[in-house]
C-alpha cells in the first residue's frame, strides 16, 4: 500500500477527487475542518507548495499524528485543537478571515476505531467512550446510564434509524438497574439480541446503535451544521467547499444545506411572489453525490459508503 493510500494507519477517502480542486500554483488557503490523521491535508500540501493550510480536530492523539505527518510543510500549515463547528473562531485565531478551500470529512477515523480504548468498535471490548474529544465530560456509558428513556428512544431511532428503537431503550435501562454499562461488547450483544439480526445488505444492528451512541456523545449533527454555514460565510468567490459523509444522515444534511444556499427563494410552494429576499451564494457542483469506485471501495472497504459533495461560492 503506497504512502499515498495509508497515512497513520488511515486511507483517505477521495484523494483524486480533492485534489481535483486544489490547483498546482498559486498561494491559497485551505481549512481542513477535521484534519484527522492528515491524510488530505498532507496531499493537498504536496500539490501546492504555495498553500497554506489550517488544519482543526478536537482529538488531540490525531492532531499529534498530523503534525508528524505535515512537518515538510513547517511554516505553511497551522494546527488549532477544537470542533469544526467553531471553523470561524479557529481561522479568527490564526489571523484568517477568509479561505478558498474547505474540507470536512465527517465521521470516525480508522485510527480512532481499531483502538479499543476509544471504545467506538462493537468488534472489540474496551470501555464504552467514543469521545472525539477526550477533554468532553459526555461518554457513551454516562449516556447509557443516565439517559431518560424518551432520550435513549430518540437517539436510537432519529441516530442510528435502530429498528425495534424502543425495545433497545427498555433493554439498556433493565439492565443499568442490575449493573451500570461500562465495555462495548456488553453493549453490542444487546444490540444484537433486541435488534435482531439485519435484513440482506443492511449493516449489523450493532452498527447502527454505534453510530447513534457516537453521534450523541460528540453531536456531531449540530456541529455538522453550524461549520457548513461558517464555512460557507468564509469561502472566497469563487472558493470550493468539499463535504464526505459517511452516512445517509450526515449527507441529508448537507445536500438540503447545498441545496437552499444554491436556491434564489425559500418560500413556501404557492405563493404567488417570493417574500424571502434570499439570494443563492453556491453553485453545486456535484448534480449527485460521488461514490468512491470499485477499485477504492476493494483497498479501502470503510469507504464503500462514502459520498462526497462539492459546491463552490458564487461571486
Amino acid at each position: 500500500m503506497s504512502e499515498k493510500e495509508k497515512i497513520f494507519g488511515h486511507i483517505p477517502v477521495f484523494c483524486d477527487e480533492i485534489l481535483e480542486i486544489i490547483p498546482e500554483n498559486g498561494p491559497i488557503r485551505v481549512i481542513d475542518g477535521t484534519l484527522g490523521y492528515g491524510g488530505h491535508s498532507s496531499l493537498i500540501l504536496e500539490k501546492n507548495r504555495q498553500a497554506e493550510l489550517l488544519g482543526i480536530d478536537r482529538d488531540g492523539e490525531a492532531l499529534a499524528g498530523a503534525e508528524e505527518k505535515l512537518k515538510f510543510a513547517l511554516g505553511r500549515v497551522y494546527f488549532e485543537r477544537g470542533n469544526f463547528s467553531d471553523l470561524k473562531k479557529h481561522a479568527s485565531e490564526v489571523g484568517w478571515t477568509s479561505a478558498d478551500v474547505v474540507l470536512l470529512d465527517v465521521g470516525v477515523s480508522s485510527p480512532q476505531i481499531d483502538n479499543p480504548q476509544r471504545g467506538f468498535s462493537f468488534r472489540r471490548d474496551g470501555p464504552l467512550d467514543m469521545r472525539m474529544d477526550k477533554r468532553s465530560p459526555s461518554t457513551a456509558s454516562r449516556i447509557l446510564n443516565n439517559a431518560s428513556y424518551d432520550e435513549l428512544e430518540r437517539i436510537f431511532r432519529e441516530y442510528g434509524e435502530v429498528p425495534r428503537s424502543r425495545n433497545l431503550a427498555k433493554a439498556v435501562i433493565e439492565r443499568r438497574e442490575e449493573k451500570p454499562w461500562a465495555r462495548t461488547l456488553e453493549f453490542a450483544e444487546l444490540c444484537e439480541d433486541v435488534s435482531g439480526r439485519s435484513r440482506p445488505g443492511a449493516p449489523p444492528a450493532p452498527t447502527l446503535c454505534f453510530q447513534a451512541l457516537r453521534i450523541a456523545v460528540n453531536g456531531e449533527l449540530d456541529e455538522l451544521k453550524k461549520a457548513l454555514t461558517d464555512a460557507i460565510g468564509m469561502l472566497n468567490p469563487g472558493g470550493k467547499i468539499a463535504v464526505i459523509s459517511f452516512h445517509s444522515l450526515e449527507d441529508r444534511i448537507v445536500k438540503n444545506f447545498f441545496r437552499d444556499a444554491a436556491s434564489d427563494c425559500l418560500c413556501p410552494p404557492g405563493l404567488p411572489a417570493c417574500v424571502c429576499g434570499h439570494k443563492a451564494v453556491l453553485k453545486i457542483l456535484t448534480k449527485k453525490p460521488l461514490s468512491p469506485s470499485a477499485e477504492e471501495k476493494r483497498k479501502n472497504p470503510r469507504a464503500s459508503s462514502a459520498k462526497l459533495r462539492i459546491a463552490e461560492k458564487k461571486g
